[in-house]
């Protein structure tokens, strides 16, 4: 081999490094979490009415 001339095993490792020589960009925590209710707000369903409650109870 010649001193001018890179070596294969030079080239293949300067290609590794260029590839994977850097760790990838941090991702922060709020960009990987995404948070929405599990269902949609009924505010029927969830609405006391404690009229409803004695007629049916005590009639």
């Amino acid at each position: 081999m010649t001193p001018g001339k890179p070596r294969p095993a030079d080239a293949a490792e300067a290609r590794r490094r260029a590839r994977f020589g850097t760790l990838p960009e941090r991702v922060r925590t709020e960009d990987m979490v995404e948070e929405r209710p599990a269902t949609a707000p009924d505010s029927a369903r969830d609405a006391y009415d404690s009229d409803e409650w004695l007629v049916r109870t005590c009639l």
